[in-house]
Formats: C-alpha cells, sequence, structure tokens
C-alpha cells in the first residue's frame, strides 16, 4: 500500500501540473477562480485517472475504461469536495497576487488527496480475491 500511495503522490504531482496549467489558461480567458478551477479539475482527473490506472493500480485492459473513467471521476469527487473547499478557503482569505492560483490548488491538492486515495484503492482499483 505504500508503494501505491507513492505512486499516486507522484501521480497527483503530475495533476498538480495540469490542474494549475489549465486554471492559469482559464484565467488568462476570463473564466474566474472558482469556474476555471472547476475546469482545471476535471482535467487534472482525467490525467490522474490515466497515469494510476497504469502505474499505480495497474489494471486489466478487458476492463471496460468508460465504466472505469465514470467510477474514478464519482470517487475523485468526495476528494474534490475536500480539495474544492480549501481551494475556495485559500483564495477568500490570503493576500491576492499572481502566485495565489498555484497555492490554492496545492492546498486543496495536499487537503483531499488522502481521500482520493482511499477512494481510488479501496472502491475503483480493489483487489478481488
Amino acid at each position: 500500500m505504500k508503494r501505491e500511495f507513492v505512486r499516486f503522490a507522484v501521480a497527483g504531482a503530475i495533476g498538480f501540473v495540469v490542474d494549475a496549467g489549465i486554471l492559469y489558461t482559464a484565467l488568462a480567458l476570463g473564466a474566474g477562480y472558482f469556474f476555471g478551477r472547476c475546469l482545471s479539475f476535471l482535467a487534472a482527473v482525467w490525467a490522474t485517472w490515466r497515469i494510476n490506472r497504469r502505474f499505480t493500480f495497474v489494471v486489466s485492459e478487458d476492463r471496460s475504461q468508460w465504466k472505469e473513467w465514470w467510477q474514478y471521476l464519482f470517487a475523485m469527487l468526495a476528494g474534490g469536495v475536500v480539495n474544492y473547499a480549501a481551494y475556495s478557503a485559500a483564495i477568500l482569505s490570503l493576500p491576492k497576487n499572481v502566485m495565489l492560483p498555484m497555492i490554492a490548488v496545492a492546498i486543496g491538492s495536499v487537503a483531499g488527496m488522502t481521500v482520493n486515495f482511499l477512494s481510488a484503492k479501496l472502491w475503483i482499483y480493489k483487489k478481488s480475491h
């Protein structure tokens, strides 16, 4: 489980880069802190799903990827609520500057990571014995 958590954290770090990059792009296009984060969160979930299914939990290719994607997205929403709440609190309480979105994404990501790992490990990629 420790090895999977480390790999999950690596996937999460890559997801963070996707999340922050999409958020800054959305902000530049006028999306705002909160709608932009919804878009960036979805992109990060997709990126981490692709990584986690190959690198962290290694799944059989005969499994329906469509079904798995929707299960993964649904499972990540629990951690996403924690993530978005922490992100929103940071946006609303920290001083505004160019680094604020990235700092808030990092705070949210760390806050939601354990919930997301447990959701993935115990539900989506649970090993059947």
